[in-house]
């Protein structure tokens, strides 16, 4: 099953990148879900990051952004997805 993780404008992108890592070692796929800019701009960074906690067991990384509709309190709101799996 895929792990979602939900990445806000106030999260540490190397705490994102750890749990990141854990989600990929345990589960080889995972997605982060991002709401407006500067909560994309984090998890950029924490991709960023996690390629370099996984490069030194050969882990490369793949990442397919997308759209995504979710609902935060009752309200639709357009989410950016990163689907991020090893290569």
């Amino acid at each position: 099953m895929m792990e979602v993780l939900k990445v806000s404008a106030n999260s540490q992108p190397k705490s994102v990148a750890g749990a990141l890592a854990a989600a990929l070692r345990g589960n080889s796929i995972a997605q982060l879900q991002a709401v407006g800019a500067g909560a994309v701009n984090q998890a950029v960074k924490a991709i960023a990051i996690t390629r370099g906690f996984v490069a030194p067991n050969g882990m490369d990384l793949v990442v397919v952004p997308a759209f995504v509709e979710i609902s935060i309190d009752g309200e639709k709101r357009t989410a950016i997805k990163f689907i991020v799996e090893p290569r």
